[in-house]
């Protein structure tokens, strides 16, 4: 079927990463260096891109500083008349890179902080990046590019909240986005030490709210709900294969960064086939796409086409199957197993520490902070 254009691409062009994040959403089978796209390939996915429809790229991975073809693809982008934003953790950052990256055509930086606090923030990332993470914001900055900031909020650092805004705020962001953790790949593996309890969410919100009237003018504060929480699930990507596409390292293409992991279905590799053909007749992207799949009780709900049936990788993650409608929703036969993980998360506030799982690391013994 033909499907209305994507809006973006996100292409991850690596999995590689200094930091191991214990709430990472790449897959928990990290693509090797070996079996990423070369320059080239790279190259004919945008093409193929604009051709799409796609008016954003987002540069992301892994860190996509480590590619050395970066500034290539990035003056490949915007000689398509693309709109360029890196997605980074700062780590490989300076002021002859920033500047290097902006006179290619790049338009925007989005850096990741983990905390507000250096020690934690370490902690959190399995690696010694808070300090780079500030020159990182200073070269951006220091070039002219818009900085955006993303958070991944969660029981180790939720409490941090109103520092984590004014330290943001000092290195220069324009938009903060505070993204309450999404329980796919690293993250679920972490999910009883990550997931915060009810008091805590309150608490954040409060401080949230007079965050927002404090800083209303001078920087944006985005705020993505913690949907364990809500009765109704969030929408799937605006539905599946709907306003975007993802192209991994070794160039499968998927509906959103984390459908990788989803069993029956057979995800194309760019080069192998065109974009355009991949995002209107593979089965992979029509499988999910309007509401002939949907099941009770979904399938006659009012918000059949609000949420399209939450998300699918949410599903599968929790049940195996992704055909199944989003355990959020307070009407899913599965709804037991996120109260389930809720009375665990007030549980786990007074329990002993369990050991965090770092992206790609196993269990070390001792992380750095």
């Amino acid at each position: 079927m033909t499907a209305r254009a994507p809006y973006s691409l996100v292409a991850e062009l690596t999995h590689r990463c200094p930091l191991g994040c214990v709430y990472c959403s790449n897959p928990l089978d990290l693509a090797p260096a070996a079996g990423e796209l070369g320059t080239g390939a790279w190259l004919r996915v945008l093409r193929e891109a604009e051709a799409l429809g796609v008016v954003q790229v987002h540069l992301s991975g892994g860190e996509p500083l480590v590619r050395p073809d970066l500034d290539d693809l990035v003056a490949a982008a915007a000689d398509l008349g693309v709109y360029t934003n890196l997605i980074t953790s700062g780590v490989g950052m300076d002021r002859d890179r920033a500047r290097t990256l902006a006179e290619r055509g790049l338009r925007s930086v989005q850096l990741s902080l983990q905390a507000a606090r250096r020690g934690l923030a370490d902690r959190i990332a399995g690696y010694r990046a808070h300090e780079q993470k500030r020159r990182a914001a200073a070269a951006v900055v220091e070039a002219g590019l818009p900085l955006s900031m993303n958070v991944v909020l969660h029981r180790l650092n939720i409490d941090e909240l109103g520092e984590i805004v004014e330290l943001c705020a000092a290195w220069g962001c324009d938009r903060l986005e505070l993204a309450n953790t999404q329980f796919y790949g690293w993250a679920l593996l972490n999910r009883e030490r990550l997931l915060p309890g009810r008091p805590q969410l309150a608490r954040a919100e409060s401080v949230l709210a007079r965050k927002r009237e404090e800083l209303r003018g001078r920087m944006e504060l985005i705020w993505v709900v913690p949907d364990y929480y809500e009765r109704f699930p969030k929408p799937c990507m605006g539905g599946w294969g709907a306003i975007g596409l993802t192209v991994a390292p070794d160039g499968i293409v998927l509906p959103c960064p984390t459908a990788r992991g989803l069993r029956g279905l057979r995800f194309e590799r760019a080069g192998e086939r065109e974009l355009a053909w991949i995002w209107n007749e593979s089965d992979a992207f029509n499988r999910f796409r309007g509401t002939g799949w949907m099941p009770p009780p979904c399938r006659t709900c009012d918000r059949r086409l609000v949420d399209f049936g939450g998300c699918r990788c949410q599903a599968f993650a929790l049940t195996g199957d992704a055909g199944r409608t989003d355990p959020v929703c307070h009407l899913s036969p599965d709804r037991k197993l996120i109260d389930a993980a809720l009375a665990g998360a007030d549980r786990e506030a007074a329990a002993p520490a369990t050991p965090l799982e770092y992206r790609g690391r196993g269990r070390p013994s001792q992380a750095p902070g």
